[in-house]
């Protein structure tokens, strides 16, 4: 899965576009030019606001509309999303990233609207010292002075989120909970806890901002490129996820 979006996913897969094309250019100058336009064109309108919102937008949980939805949950599960690493100004070595401190911010407002306890979850991608929960926790304690009830450190992806929340969970007699994510990525994460056993209630945050009106919502942007990769991650991840829920049925 990982090489697989590191070679589909721009830039990469733009710049392989258009070298392939360059390549070609002397002896299929039809074929190379058109592989070149792919290539850099492709990149071009991926890094516009009115691309990265459209493939957002289509991944979107809706919004809760308040805390009166919440009252079949048990409990707020707050995910990961990722750390920045060796961030000097909290002194904790590696620290929350933006998405993650975006799923907190949420989590804590939650909280103190319902009173509802906490469960973070997040693992270690590769070598760290400490899993991702426990940054997160960290921050929940010291930046929004809100208590974690639990912590979720074994998980690698949003399967496992899944899969080790739900044992942790289980264990308290625990079966319904508040989950908090990017409103994107949300769906994908809901069939997963879902499919561990647990009822789910939405939180979905971080909702696409409207592109610009006029020229503005075509000029390109890194920012943008960035969303739409973060898009097309997650449509991945829902196609990866179906095709397997298909080959189950196919097999039983």
């Amino acid at each position: 899965m990982a090489i697989l979006e590191i070679l589909l996913f721009p830039p990469l897969i733009n710049v392989l576009l258009t070298l392939l094309g360059l390549a070609l250019w002397s002896h299929w100058r039809l074929l190379g030019g058109l592989l070149v336009v792919l290539g850099l064109g492709g990149l071009l309108i991926l890094a516009t606001p009115m691309a990265s919102h459209a493939l957002r937008q289509g991944l979107e949980a809706p919004a809760l509309i308040g805390p009166s939805q919440l009252r079949e949950a048990q409990v707020i599960v707050i995910l990961g999303g990722g750390r920045d690493f060796d961030a000097p100004e909290f002194g904790w070595g590696d620290a929350p990233a933006n998405a993650s401190w975006r799923r907190l911010a949420y989590g804590a407002h939650l909280h103190r609207q319902t009173g509802l306890p906490i469960l973070v979850s997040g693992g270690r991608g590769h070598d760290e010292h400490s899993a991702e929960a426990s940054l997160m926790a960290a921050a929940l304690r010291e930046v929004f002075e809100v208590p974690v009830r639990w912590m979720e450190g074994r998980s690698g992806d949003t399967a496992e989120n899944a899969r080790f929340s739900a044992e942790m969970l289980g264990a308290s007699g625990i079966d319904r909970v508040a989950l908090v994510s990017q409103a994107w990525h949300l769906p994908r994460a809901q069939a997963a806890f879902e499919r561990s056993g647990l009822g789910v209630t939405p939180a979905p945050t971080e909702f696409a901002s409207p592109p610009p009106d006029g020229l503005d919502a075509w000029l390109p942007r890194v920012y943008h490129l960035h969303q739409s990769t973060r898009a097309l991650h997650e449509w991945l991840g829902r196609a990866e996820l179906a095709l397997r829920e298909q080959l189950l049925r196919r097999g039983e």
